[in-house]
């Protein structure tokens, strides 16, 4: 019997009249279902990383059995919200993207389908073609100005040029630019450190960016300087030091 924190991820489908099955399944199938299971599994959040959830491969379907999953509060949230199709826009956005996803896939293809059974063996998420969960919340895309500090690991381009940042986490970000941007800069950046501002778009509800685009290389961030930090303080001190303790309520009431 498996664990009561156990999630299974079951998916359904015939390929030349077989049953797809852990003894018959294409191998791009095999990894599309295994990263649709490790983003359903981290979400936004990443409070799960897949990369520690003990799993095994089930029989009959495709089965992906994810256990040591507990404590994993928003995942088991976003499972019980799952029961309402309609409430698609209110789980996090990633787990959203992959259910949207095996929707699309389902209806393409009449024998795909797909189940995540929750603790107690019940089905508790049905995707098929007859099933109908959509994202009624639309995502929000807002235009921004933002700074990226991160790494460049390549920059140029025959024809389109852009800059590659790996920013923290591992990320890579391709900005584009101009050539004359790239060929007015007099520092080499490749492989060194960099702060950019660049404009883009940016996501309310998952904080993502796309459409980047350099506006320019900024000057280093200036470090640390306690001691410039103290003589402030000292000095501020030093021009308030006469104000009364009640000064700020006083003002506050329009007695002051």
């Amino acid at each position: 019997m498996e664990p009561a924190d156990t999630l299974r991820f079951a998916l359904h489908d015939r390929i030349h009249d077989a049953e797809v099955g852990p003894a018959h399944v294409p191998l791009a199938l095999l990894g599309e279902f295994q990263k649709d299971v490790s983003e359903f599994l981290r979400g936004s959040r990443k409070e799960i990383d897949p990369a520690e959830v003990p799993v095994a491969i089930g029989q009959g379907s495709l089965v992906i059995a994810a256990s040591g999953l507990l404590a994993a509060a928003s995942l088991w949230a976003d499972v019980a919200q799952l029961q309402n199709p309609s409430a698609l826009g209110l789980i996090d956005p990633k787990r959203a993207a992959v259910v949207e996803r095996w929707q699309a896939a389902a209806r393409r293809n009449p024998h795909r389908s797909y189940r995540v059974v929750g603790k107690d063996g019940t089905p508790v998420v049905r995707v098929s073609a007859e099933s109908d969960f959509r994202n009624q919340i639309e995502a929000i895309w807002v235009a921004v100005e933002k700074y990226v500090e991160g790494m460049v690991v390549d920059w140029g381009g025959a024809s389109k040029a852009n800059v590659h940042v790996r920013v923290q986490g591992g990320k890579v970000l391709i900005i584009a630019t101009s050539q004359q941007l790239l060929a007015d800069e007099e520092r080499n950046r490749l492989y060194r450190p960099a702060l950019l501002r660049v404009s883009a778009e940016e996501n309310l509800k998952t904080g993502d960016l796309r459409n980047l685009n350099l506006l320019s290389f900024e000057a280093d961030r200036p470090g640390w300087d306690e001691a410039a930090f103290n003589e402030l303080v000292q000095k501020g001190t030093q021009d308030w030091g006469d104000a009364p303790d009640n000064w700020l309520e006083e003002l506050r009431s329009g007695n002051g």
